[in-house]
């Protein structure tokens, strides 16, 4: 994972082309870049990110894709009875209680 301008790169290194591949994440529009190296692969990354921010500023078009904050999740009934009673346990709704816990996982 590489970060720039708050903006985050999943890496993935190819062992055949001996070269890393990396993509930025939720962008309305794929970007893509590649290095052979650590600062190839950083400056492969600042590149692309700082023309995507031009190219979108002269379409008048935000580079996030929009997110509605809701997400179905599909679980296992044990699972989904173990998660509710934590919840309960903690006075919080199942919504509140998820949130706490994905919040502190991300940060």
């Amino acid at each position: 994972m590489m970060k720039y301008k708050g903006y985050t790169a999943k890496i993935k290194f190819d062992d055949q082309a001996n070269v890393f591949h990396g993509e930025v994440l939720n962008l309305r529009d794929v970007v893509t870049f590649q290095g052979r190296t650590v600062e190839e692969l950083r400056n492969a990354f600042h590149d692309p990110v700082e023309d995507y921010l031009d190219f979108c500023a002269q379409r008048n078009e935000p580079p996030e894709k929009p997110y509605s904050g809701r997400f179905v999740v599909r679980l296992d009934p044990s699972l989904h009875r173990a998660i509710a009673t934590q919840a309960k346990l903690a006075d919080k709704s199942l919504n509140a209680w998820l949130q706490d816990v994905l919040r502190e996982k991300v940060e």
